[in-house]
């Protein structure tokens, strides 16, 4: 009587495999959305900063030295004044942060040197600036 029970409840419970799998997919799609997803947003944002550093950028490294990138080279190396005249070789990979970038040099001046007169942007178009009296 005891081995027939077993056989009777062995062959009513393994017979649906979805409802068996069904948390562990759950629990993958819970891990790929919170964990695995971003984790790749962020490889990939470091990658494209990484790419887009200049001369002139004012870079943070991975042990928390500031300085100034005074050469990029044709490899994965540049070259960072941290002090006025100490210039230590970096790779690029360990830039930690990007604090601030420099403007492309367009048309012979610096966007900044040019001033407000000469763009205006959204607000010189809206407020005026950048024009003289009478256009």
């Amino acid at each position: 009587m005891l081995i027939s029970s077993a056989y009777a409840q062995a062959a009513g419970g393994g017979g649906d495999l979805f409802t068996g799998l069904l948390p562990l997919i759950i629990i993958f799609v819970v891990f790929y959305v919170l964990l695995i997803r971003p984790q790749q947003r962020k490889v990939k944002r470091h990658r494209e900063m990484v790419e887009a550093v200049r001369r002139g950028d004012v870079v943070v490294t991975g042990g928390g030295i500031v300085g100034k990138v005074t050469k990029v080279g044709e490899t994965d190396d540049i070259t960072v004044e941290i002090a006025e005249g100490i210039r230590v070789q970096v790779v690029k990979g360990t830039l930690s942060d990007v604090r601030s970038k420099t403007e492309p040099v367009r048309g012979g001046a610096p966007a900044a040197a040019q001033g407000p007169q000469a763009g205006g942007g959204l607000l010189g178009s809206l407020f005026g600036f950048g024009r003289k009296r009478g256009e």
